[in-house]
Order: C-alpha cells, then structure tokens, then sequence
C-alpha cells in the first residue's frame, strides 16, 4: 500500500531539522576547514630559499585552526561567543597554524608550528562554539536557540556571503554564436581546482579550421598543433582520438592543414632539456659558426629527436613563439610548458604524465563540437541547473585564502633571502606576518570587495523579522550584469522545479537573476573520486589509455567529473548497476550519474558522473515494479523518530537527483497516479517546490502568481518578533511587533521554520466593502480601538555607538560632558546637554528627542594642525559627541558599556520608540494586497454583523477582481472556521483543506458557507443593503511607517556649490519641486507664486551683465568698478536678478569655451 501523498511532509520535516535551514553554507564551509584548506596549503607545498650560501627549503605540512578567541590588549586570549562578538564589534574569528620544517640539501631540520594569521568563523560551523551547545546552554548564554547560522561577525556586524551562480567546472559547454551574419560554433571548458580557474575555448571557424584560445596566449592556435605539444605526434592517432566517423574526419581536413609546420626537415630538438641543438655546416669553421650564434650554447645531452615533419617539439617551440615572443628559446619552452602543465586543463593535473589525459580531454572537446557543426546534437542549455553550481562560502573562501597565503608567501620568501645569513625555525616564524591573512580575510568579508572586480560577495544579513533572516541564507544570485536584458537567464526554467522558488524573486533589476533554493533543495557536497573509480571498475569500464582506436567511437564514454576516464559498451547495465550500488550505499548518496544518448545513431554516447559541492539535488521517492517504495509504515516510523530521512537514503527508497540524472527519469506528480513500467520516481511533497517565504502563503496556488511574488518580498519586511535576546541585541535598526500571534490559517512550512515561535503579524477581522471612499486604491481603514487595544503596536530600536580612540602623541578622546567655559569647537548649548550625567552618557530610560546628546564626547583637533598664532586660550578640543537624528525621538532603552580589542572603552546606546499605527502606515495581507491607513475610525462608527462582531481592517472590494487573489478568501473563510472550532486550518498550497469542507464547517456553527453576513451601518444602524463578505486574515505590518518618512522643511543647510537646498530627509533637506509639479502650479494660474517661492525666497542672487554685448561683467578692484571685457571702459553695465544656480550654468559654459550672451530689455 502506498502512502498518503500529504503524509510525506515528514519526511521533507525531518530532512529540514535535521541538517538545519541553512545547512548548505555550514556544509560547504566545514568542507573548507576540512579538506580545501590543506589541499591549497599542499599545492604551494613550501619555499625554496636562494640565499648566497647553502639554498634550503622552507617545506609546509598539515594545517591546525584553532578555537574561537579575542586578543586583549595586553595579549591575553580568552574564549568567546558571537554575542560578545556583537556587543564589542569584535571579529569572530579563530588562529591558524602552521607546521613548517627547514630542509636543508633534503635533511629535514626541526618542524615547529607557526601562527599564519586568523580566518573568520562561521556562526554554527564545525569551529563554532554554538554548535556544540544543547538549547539550555544557548539561552544560558545569551544566544537565540533557534539562529540558523551560517554568517560570519566581523566587527560587530553580521555578514552573509550569498550564493553565486556559477557554470558547472570541468564541463565541455558547445554553443552556436552568430558574429557577422556567419554561425560561429564554440566549445568551452571551465577547469577549476581549489582556488583557481583556467577557460579553455576552442572555436570553429567559418573557413572550417578548429582553432583554441590558451590562457595567456595573445593569439588563436590551430588545435592540432596542441594536440601535438601534449605529446600526440601522429596525424592518424589524433583523428581517431577525436573520432572515427569519415564525417568528422572529413571535416577535420582543413584543421590539419592550418597545423602544418615543417614536414620537410628533422627536429633538432634535445630530448632532454627541449632547446635546439645546432649544428654547424660541412663548409662552415667553428668562428664562422660562433659568430652567426653568438648566444648559443650547447646543452651537452647530444639527444636530437631526429624525427622528420611534425613533432611534439616543435608544437611547443611554435606554442613558445607565441606566447612568449622576442624572449630567448629557453624561456620560450618554459613558457610553453608551464600553458600545458599549468594553464591548461589544471583539474586533470599539473605534471608531465598528465599531458596524455589532456590530449584525450581535447579530443572530446573537438568531436563534440563537430557533432554540434553536423547537428547530431543539440547545443548546450547555459540555463539548465544541471550546467550550474551554486558557491557557497567554502569555494569563496577558497579563492581569498589562496590570494592571501600566496601574498604572505612572497612575503615570507622576501624577508627570509633578506636575512640569508641565518637560519633555523626562528628566523622562519620572525618572517611571518600574520595579518597579511588577517586583514585580507576580514576586510574581504566586511566590505563583499573579493578582488579581481568582484564585489558585493557579502551582503549584511536581513534582520527585519525571523522569516527574512531564514529567505537571506537561502538566497543565490547569478553574476550576470543587472543592466543587461539577459532574457533566457532571468526566465523560470523547467530544470528550477523542485530546485529554485517559481515565486521568490525582487521585482526590477534584479528580477530572475536573485532567486531562492526551494525547501525541499539539497546542495551536494563532494564525494570521493577515487572510491567512485574503485566502484565503476568493479562494475566494468575499459580504461581510456587501454581503449583501442576502433573502439573509440563505438563504445560509450565515460566521464566523472570532467574526466574522461573510460568506455563501456554496455552503458545501460553501468548506470543500472552505479544506481543499485548507491542505493546500497556504497557510492555517496550525492554523487550522480547521467546517461546521454541523442537520436542521432552517429553521435557518441556519454555517461556523465558528477561527484562536484555546489550542485542542487532534489528528493524523490523511488519508484520499483510500479509501486513507491515508502509506504505507509515507512512514514510512520519516521514520524515516530524510528528513521530519519539519511537511513531512507540509506535504505534506498528516496533518491536525491541532480538536473541533469532527472532527464534519466520519469517523476510522478503524487501517489495516487498509475504507475507506468517508466515511471522510475514520484514527488515527495508538492508544495516542497517553493521556497521558505513562499511556502508560508496559505493557498497560494489560488492566486495570480505576481501576488505570490509581492507577498514573498513584502513578508520579509514584516514586523514580527526576530529573537528572544533583543535585550542584548545591537543591530543598529530592529523592530519588534508588541503582540505577536501565531497564523489561524497556517501552512506546514510554519511550524518547520518556526514562524509559529517567531511570529510576523495579527490575526483581524477583515470585511470587504467600501467605506466613504477612504479607502479606495488599495487603502484601508483600521478600527480605532482594535489599534487602542494594542493592534499592529511595535517598537522601533535605534542604536547609537561611539568609541574612544587614542590619536598619535598620546592625544585621545574623552567621554565628558562638554564645557561652553573651555575651549571646545561646536559647542551646541546648554540645552542639547541637560540629559547626560557627569561620566558624559546619558540616563537609562531618559526621554529623548532629535537633537539632544546622548554620548557626550570631546576630541583632540583633526589632523593635529598648529594651534593659531591668534587664538590666545591655548589648546582647545572638539566637540564630536553622538545626538539622537534630528527626526527621531524616543526613551532610552539600554546602555551598553564595553571595551574594544584595542583596549578603548565603547559605548553602545539603543533608544527605544513606540509605533502605534497612524495614517500612512503600510499593511499588507499574505496573498499581495497591500495598502496604507486610509482614515482610523471609532469603534461606535464602524460597520457591525447581526452578532455584534465588529471588522478591525475594511478592505476596497475592487482589490480582488483583477487580481484575483482568491486565496485570500479561502483564508477569510478558514480562519473564520479555525477561531471556532479552536484549532488551525491547514493551508498548505496543493495539499491544504478543501475551502467546500470549510464552508460546512461554517455552517455547522450559523453561518453561511460563503464567508458573507448581513452587517449594519455603524452611524446610522441601518441595515446594508447586500451582505459584506468578513472573515479573519493574517495582516502584516510593514516597515514602510510613516513616522520614518514624515518630511517638512522651509529654510535650512544649502549646498555650497549650488546654493540648492541638501537633498534627504537625514541630512534635512529640501522637498524636490519638479517639472510636474511647476506645471501644476502653472495651470492653476499661480506663476507668481513660482517666482516667489523658488527665486525670491530661494537662490536669488544679482549679476552684472553689459547691456551691449550681454556677457556677464567682472570686478576691476583698482577702478573698482564692474568692466565688460569686450566693450571696456565705455560699457553699460546693469544688475540683473536671476537664479544662482542658472549663474553657475552660465559660468560652466564660459569655462567650457561658449560664450553665453543674455538679451536685456528694461523693466516696463
């Protein structure tokens, strides 16, 4: 027997608290920590020290991280918590060590351990102290029990590196391009290792010819030619390296051709070190000889390769011309060398018995490409998941660790040869500096500047509410530019189900290129490679080396993870057999296998094996002999807590697929379809497919999708209760909704993200109709005393922080109560200071408004400029104290007082400010329909049902045609029927309760089952003519309050430029009077009012202009008097009045050499 297809939700449950909301960044970043950071150590391996005595090595072996600590001034470490992180605005971070060992002519001399510098920790990482905590010990602690984690604290401030969207490494990608009205077809490969990435492309050309573009090579080489360098000399052996179909051969002609480079004359290249040898003519003397060449000189191998036409070493002389043109033929070859070693391909190695396996690699790229030109294949989806990883914090922290350690290691080399004449482990840890990692490290992660151009990689975490700190860890964006239309990218592709939100986007720019990983989404993390070639021999593969020519194109290819390793000819019994064994478990649950065969019989088939972190993967119940195999009893024990959803895995019932191995299979919607011989798997849980903002809107699937969209941005602006310990919290902006209430109609995602213990909004009786038409487009009218009684009330939380920093010279700042009698620069008066006490801080829970100090505070003068000759009281100081912004007022809600790592003291100050909803103020409900206070109405006048039941919002009827938010009205009924029958209704999208159940149900308790009910003028008591549909619907408030953006001002600070008034509200400046809002003025017949207000009682400045000539005049201060430089002495000069900034126009344009001349007419 089949399960119930909603009874799956608990394995999606278990699977989520499980690894956690935010598994993803912490997998990727312990992975970091446990492989990727020694495998970059074992790449550089050491340093070779030239000095003038005996060289020695500096070799480097394995790599410890330390705990997370803090560094006092004195130099004492102690232990800490991210939230002494917070307080302090400290970095959470922990050392590394080194193990070094001095070799000296290959005799190891002593090892010692060495602190390299500090890596930022990861909250809830392996590292993290949190991690190991039960919740008892995390509430003890300070600490929210329920934070996900997977940020970083650096300085104080929260920081998330978000994902990226990056195309799959080691892959080969072919693509059609048209470039001039001819199709250009192109093969690409991103080789990428630890820290490093190299793009190989090859192109072919519209006369035929198949040419590649090297890393660092200026120019295009023909690719035989490279072929040939990797050690493939024969033309025979390269074309069937690329195929043996006469097709493909056929059009490799021309490419063979353009590779040509001298077939009439033997190589005399040495074998051994690869320079030319040459050799002097019969009739030639040895002065003749020496004088032609006068740098050569003969290696002294005498082993010429001899071989006439074509060879390896001339590909790589000719390679060397190119890239490295007009050096001699020695560091030409190195040149060379170091392309293919390192350059080229370096996921399949970096040594010279790797060349071969590139060769092949090649060859792959080449007859793909070609099967492209002869369109057996199809080209490459860019946007198909399966072409995509996703970076996480790992592979980030990869590319800057590997940028740092590099730059510490030319360090390192450069003091060590300094110091040549000594030796020995402590000259070693002397030559050290750490905060060359330090400082990289945590500048990188606190301002998202990665180097190389990339920027914004961190972003700081989104705070607003729980929901939107859960939506930011599962937030991607793709590198692709926000300008650029990029259609096919920002576009919902087949390949996202069950993978990416369908809702979950911004609207704008950013619209399909920021998306967010459904619930349901699994990122992979790495398996082993080796295990998988022990697994795939065990099953039957012909090695690549060991493969006939004849076989090449007959067999099926192999590849795992951008590897050619071998051929099968039975490719249906291998990826039967590689599923089975992971079923088993013995290939990692992650690793994936995808078997592509096109219907064209001559194209090659190719088995790929992905083994790759970063890929998405998606859970599948297996389907065998036409029957799910979880059933019933399966769901069951792992409700019970019997199974967990890895012994599924395990079991080999739930298959967890990449996109492209789902292009092998046939997935069934749910269990209660009939089941074909090739159905291979079935949904898990239907409403999986959307992501954590978008699973929490109940019956979403009844709405139009661009509500869902709104609704999922607008829920993360949502006032709600963000974490038990704002006691302790110092995020600079927080809200805090005063009487949170858990969903009456709530989806199965609410209590798996715990927004059921972390609320985000009111549960109100809502009634559809219009009211006076106060509450048209989209405004609501809220009842005056469900707002008395507490609905929609919140804080807002400012925090205001200051330090005292000590100055060069021993000058430092003091926190004081400024003195009007000593010599203080900005003094502000009395007034601004009356709140402090005598330490210069203010009172706990002082009343406070836009103005007054709250941290008092003098400072030595900036820049240490001499005290003036004429300033006779001596020294002075300025006054650099903290006051409140000048629209803001509040009470003082916590004073913080600490000390940062520098040793000087810190205060921290949050003023505390009610927010009692007033008109302006933003609503919203959960299906999109927002809409600002439109009138606050008493609760005497408000319509009223037969039940005396009185609405506490009335929505505008004309909210719902259009956009047909139906899901809305199932809500309204829903919760209608949950607040008398006591508990909540189901609203899960696709498996939520049926809105026919519900309207019984309402029924059952009076009602009418379609939501309506006869309601009755509150003003006049008359009966409403039709029956007003009212319900109970979660409303959120939004952060959009009016109390933020309230703005007047009639005189205030000016630009000094342009005598404008300052622009934004923080800075007080001036509302913008637009073009819109002349014309209006204009229209209403009131032009005067024009000139009074915006040149008169504005910039109004005087000018002296000739009446001749019309340019503006200047002052003669000898004569002083004004002078037309054209007309001179016999000028008539008037004053006219215009605007300054139309005066500063007209002296921009004379500096731009036009001479604007203004036409005079007298006043009538």
């Amino acid at each position: 027997m089949s399960s119930i297809p909603n009874e799956n939700w608990a394995i999606i449950e278990n699977m989520i608290k499980k690894e956690g909301i935010a598994s993803h960044h912490l997998n990727s970043y312990n992975e970091f920590l446990d492989h990727g950071i020694q495998d970059i150590i074992d790449e550089v391996g050491g340093i070779d020290v030239e000095t003038t005595g005996t060289p020695y090595r500096v070799s480097f072996g394995k790599i410890f991280i330390g705990e997370p600590r803090s560094v006092e001034l004195d130099g004492s470490t102690s232990r800490i918590l991210p939230l002494e992180t917070r307080l302090r605005d400290l970095a959470y971070s922990a050392p590394i060590h080194l193990e070094m060992t001095v070799e000296e002519n290959g005799i190891a001399r002593e090892t010692q351990k060495h602190h390299i510098g500090d890596i930022p920790i990861m909250v809830r990482s392996a590292k993290c102290e949190t991690s190991k905590m039960a919740e008892k010990q995390m509430i003890e602690k300070g600490e929210d029990p329920l934070d996900p984690g997977g940020y970083f604290i650096i300085n104080g401030s929260e920081r998330i590196i978000v994902g990226l969207e990056d195309l799959s490494p080691n892959k080969i990608i072919v693509e059609k391009d048209k470039v001039g009205g001819n199709i250009v077809h192109r093969s690409k490969i991103y080789s990428s290792i630890v820290g490093y990435r190299a793009k190989l492309e090859l192109t072919l050309k519209a006369d035929g010819a198949i040419m590649v573009k090297l890393p660092s090579s200026p120019v295009d080489l023909p690719i035989v030619t490279l072929i040939r360098a990797l050690g493939i000399e024969n033309d025979r052996e390269i074309a069937s390296l690329i195929s043996n179909q006469t097709q493909i051969h056929n059009l490799l002609e021309i490419t063979f051709e353009k590779a040509v480079l001298d077939r009439d004359t033997n190589c005399n290249v040495c074998k051994v070190c690869r320079l030319k040898i040459l050799e002097k003519a019969k009739d030639q003397t040895q002065e003749e000889f020496d004088k032609e060449n006068p740098d050569y000189e003969n290696c002294g191998h005498d082993e010429v390769c001899g071989k006439l036409g074509d060879c390896s070493h001339k590909a790589i002389m000719y390679i060397g011309n190119r890239v490295a043109h007009g050096m001699l033929d020695e560091f030409r070859v190195r040149k060379a060398e170091s392309i293919l070693d390192w350059g080229l391909l370096p996921h399949l190695g970096k040594n010279l018995e790797n060349r071969y396996d590139k060769a092949i690699f090649i060859g792959e790229a080449v007859c793909k490409l070609l099967e492209l030109r002869m369109n057996w294949i199809d080209q490459d989806d860019k946007d198909h998941y399966g072409n995509k990883i996703v970076k996480f914090a790992g592979p980030m922290i990869a590319d800057l660790f590997r940028t740092a350690f590099r730059n510490l290691i030319r360090d390192m080399k450069y003091q060590l040869e300094r110091t040549s004449h000594r030796k020995g482990s402590n000259i070693v840890g002397a030559s050290i500096r750490p905060g060359i990692i330090t400082d990289k490290l945590a500048n990188a992660v606190a301002t998202g500047n990665w180097g190389r151009g990339k920027v914004g990689v961190t972003q700081l975490l989104d705070r607003t509410n729980y929901l939107s700190l859960l939506s930011h860890l599962r937030r991607i964006q793709s590198p692709l530019s926000r300008t650029q239309p990029n259609f096919e990218a920002r576009d919902l592709h087949s390949t996202h189900y069950g993978r990416i939100c369908p809702s979950e986007t911004p609207e704008g720019a950013n619209c399909g290129l920021v998306k967010n990983i459904a619930l349901s989404s699994v990122i992979s993390v790495s398996s082993s490679f080796d295990d998988i070639i022990d697994k795939l021999t065990q099953i039957g593969i012909v090695p690549s080396r060991d493969i006939s020519m004849e076989n090449r194109s007959r067999f099926c290819k192999i590849f795992v993870d951008g590897r050619l390793i071998g051929y099968t000819k039975d490719e249906n019994k291998l990826v039967t057999s590689f599923r089975n064994m992971r079923r088993q478990g013995q290939i990692h649950s992650h690793a994936s296998i995808n078997l592509q065969k096109y219907p064209n019989k001559n194209a090659s088939t190719r088995i790929h094996v992905s083994l790759s972190s970063g890929r998405v993967l998606r859970p599948l119940i297996v389907v065998s002999n036409r029957q799910p195999l979880v059933n019933h009893d399966v769901v069951s024990r792992t409700q019970n807590g019997e199974l967990s959803w890895q012994d599924l895995i395990q079991m080999g019932v739930v298959d967890l697929l990449d996109a492209n191995e789902e292009e092998n299979a046939l997935v069934a919607i749910d269990g209660t379809t009939e089941f074909s011989n090739e159905h291979t798997h079935v949904e898990l849980f239907s409403s999986s497919i959307l992501g954590a903002a978008a699973s929490l809107i109940p019956y979403a699937e009844h709405n139009q999708s661009p509500r869902n969209t709104y609704q999922s941005a607008m829920s993360k602006q949502s006032l709600g209760f963000p974490t038990p310990n704002y006691n302790y919290n110092t995020t600079v902006r927080e809200h805090l909704l005063v009487y949170p209430q858990n969903q009456l109609v709530k989806t199965r995602a609410t209590s798996l993200l715990n927004i059921d213990k972390r609320p985000t909004g009111q549960n109100c009786v809502v009634a559809v109709m219009s009211y006076e038409g106060y509450n048209i487009e989209d405004a609501i009218v809220m009842n005056k005393s469900s707002v008395q009684r507490g609905l929609a009330r919140s804080f807002f939380y400012r925090l205001y922080d200051a330090e005292a920093k000590q100055y060069l010279g021993g000058m430092k700042d003091t926190f004081e109560i400024p003195k009007s009698d000593e010599n203080t620069r900005g003094y502000r008066g009395e007034k601004y200071y009356r709140l402090l006490e005598s330490d210069g801080i203010i009172m706990h829970e002082s009343v406070v408004s836009g103005g007054d100090v709250i941290i008092g505070r003098t400072s030595p003068p900036r820049f240490m400029e001499e005290y003036k000759a004429f300033d006779m009281q001596g020294p002075y100081r300025r006054d650099t104290s903290i006051a409140v912004r000048p629209s803001e007022f509040g009470v003082v809600d916590s004073v913080f007082m600490t000390q940062n790592e520098d040793g000087e003291r810190l205060y921290k100050i949050r003023v505390r400010d009610m927010r009692i909803p007033e008109i302006g103020d933003k609503f919203a409900s959960r299906h999109g329909q927002k809409g600002i206070v439109g009138l606050l109405v008493n609760q005497e006048d408000m319509p009223y049902t037969e039940s005396g039941i009185v609405p506490d919002i009335i929505i505008n009827p004309h909210a719902f045609p259009s956009r047909m938010t139906v899901g809305q009205f199932i809500e309204s009924i829903g919760g209608k029927a949950a607040s008398f029958r006591g508990t909540p209704v189901d609203g899960s999208t696709f498996a939520g309760e049926n809105a026919e159940d519900l309207g019984n149900q309402l029924k059952e308790y009076g009602f009418e089952s379609s939501g309506s009910e006869i309601m009755y003028d509150g003003k006049t008591g008359k009966k409403l003519k039709v029956e007003i549909f009212i319900g109970v619907v979660y409303y959120q408030k939004l952060h959009h309050m009016v109390a933020d953006k309230m703005h007047a001002r009639a005189r205030g600070q000016v630009q000094m430029l342009t005598k404008q008034p300052t622009e934004g509200r923080a800075r007080g400046g001036g509302l913008r009077f637009g073009e819109m809002e002349r014309d209006c003025l204009i229209a209403y017949g009131a032009s005067m009012v024009l000139k009074d207000r915006l040149l008169d009682e504005s910039d109004k400045t005087n000018v002296n202009v000739c009446d001749h000539c019309g340019l503006i005049a200047y002052y003669d201060a000898q004569q002083r008097k004004y002078i037309c430089k054209i007309d001179g002495e016999d000028a008539q000069i008037s004053s006219v009045t215009i605007a300054y900034a139309f005066k500063l126009l007209l002296q921009e344009m004379m500096s731009l050499n036009i001479a604007p001349r203004l036409l005079l007419v007298d006043k009538v």
